[in-house]
């Protein structure tokens, strides 16, 4: 069962036929929201608005291991996050997708694992390339099959927020490699691994980063709300892709388009 994580822009989701919403009760706490189980183009997928169905939640105080428990609880096995971010890389201006293949994490503070500290022995689980790769490839297919462009591949820079970074912040996360910023790659990726969910990222990006292209001096709401609306119209199609080959997978004698 895919199951699509919503960012900022998409704490509804258009076109989404909802057949009910559950409130799930996981041991770490209250998810964002209920999970809601709807069809995509007559595909059945779960969603789930990150940040809660009125974006009230904060990138520090969304509950990652109550989410991603609760996606896993109701038989998710493949995860999207659609995730908003700012851009470093040329190629990353606003309007444009990227499917990163890497992470460097710079919050704090968060919960990072599963793991019931003094209960059972430390794991280490290999995190060398933090995005399910088959996740990933259907990622791509859905973005070439819906005709958009998108960056493949980049460096994902999560900081705390909420708030925006400065100019010499990006300038430092520029010089450590990073391609994009955004606020709520982790410890989401972690934990997808953690709890065996196959988990990639479609990032959008809504503005340039500060101190680049038109945000220069400062960056502009009007601009990423401008953004942001042009975007999640277009990802609907790419949505509907995946939801398409996930169901192919999983329902035998069928296969992706």
């Amino acid at each position: 069962m895919l199951a699509i994580i919503g960012g900022t822009g998409l704490t509804k989701f258009p076109g989404l036929s909802i057949t009910h919403r559950q409130v799930i009760r996981t041991p770490y706490g209250e998810p964002s929201g209920p999970i809601t189980f709807g069809e995509l183009d007559g595909h059945p997928i779960l969603f789930l608005a990150r940040h809660g169905y009125g974006h009230t939640i904060p990138p520090h105080l969304v509950n990652y291991r109550a989410n991603l428990w609760a996606l896993h609880a109701q038989k998710a096995s493949h995860v999207v996050s659609v995730a908003t971010v700012g851009g470093l890389h040329p190629d990353l201006s606003p309007g444009c997708l990227a499917v990163p293949d890497q992470i460097i994490d710079y919050s704090h503070g968060r919960e990072t694992t599963f793991a019931d500290y003094g209960e059972a022995p430390v794991t280490h689980l290999d995190f060398t390339w933090p995005y399910c790769e088959e996740m990933r490839q259907r990622c791509i297919r859905a973005l070439n099959l819906a005709g958009e462009g998108f960056m493949d591949g980049g460096v994902y820079a999560c900081v705390q927020g909420p708030r925006l970074e400065t100019k010499a912040e990006i300038d430092r996360l520029a010089h450590d490699g990073a391609d994009m910023v955004g606020m709520t790659g982790m410890p989401e990726a972690y934990l997808a691994r953690e709890i065996g969910l196959c988990y990639a990222a479609i990032a959008v990006s809504v503005n340039w980063a500060a101190g680049r292209g038109d945000s220069a001096n400062c960056i502009s709401p009007e601009v990423i709300e401008t953004t942001l609306a042009n975007v999640m119209t277009r990802l609907r199609g790419v949505l509907a892709n995946l939801a398409c080959m996930s169901y192919a997978v999983e329902t035998p004698g069928n296969s992706a388009r």
